[in-house]
């Protein structure tokens, strides 16, 4: 979120396929930044604006009062939560679940990102390596949220394209990259 106006408005992305989602006296937990701290609000007003919906709370009247709720992550509560059609689910149901690729063990979910593709990103840790997965409909076979497991048939290779790099494929890329500076550095001749 981000501050909109000079009377505690905030404009704040939406990641909600629920129409009409938000609603004047509606509460929503405000997550910070850091995620150690929740705030309840209570939306006083609300419209879009240029993509991003503007909030009004309640009790946040100046700037300076908004200004304490940048970068903030909305939240509902669960029994705020609308039911969803099969096949749809909560982002926040998909963090801390295992993923499964052809049914191996990747690891869990440390978070989703958006606004890097089509799909969202699973970003899956396991151990120190890391992994990002689009969360897309094509690679999904199943998410059971109960069980805590998230199943994709991914394409051959694309865990390898994200994972890090081994001490000697850096070491490689090293060597390549002096000679690279090498061959700029020496002066080219021209032939006659």
């Amino acid at each position: 979120m981000k501050t909109q106006g000079r009377h505690g408005e905030v404009a704040a992305e939406v990641h909600s396929d629920v129409p009409d989602r938000f609603v004047p006296g509606m509460k929503v937990l405000a997550l910070s930044t850091t995620g150690d701290e929740r705030r309840e609000l209570e939306v006083d007003e609300l419209w879009p604006h240029k993509g991003l919906l503007v909030l009004k709370f309640v009790g946040v009247d100046s700037m300076t009062e908004a200004e304490a709720l940048i970068g903030a992550e909305l939240q509902l509560p669960l029994s705020q939560r609308a039911e969803l059609e099969t096949g749809w689910t909560y982002v926040s149901d998909l963090v801390g679940c295992t993923v499964f690729d052809h049914g191996r063990e990747i690891g869990r979910i440390e978070d989703v990102q958006f606004g890097a593709g089509e799909a969202p990103l699973l970003i899956v840790v396991n151990g120190g390596t890391k992994f990002d997965v689009p969360f897309a409909e094509a690679y999904l076979d199943a998410v059971n949220a109960r069980a805590r497991q998230v199943c994709m048939n991914l394409p051959q290779g694309m865990l390898e394209i994200n994972a890090p790099m081994t001490e000697e494929e850096k070491g490689l890329q090293r060597a390549q990259g002096s000679t690279k500076e090498k061959r700029k550095r020496t002066p080219s001749r021209s032939l006659r």
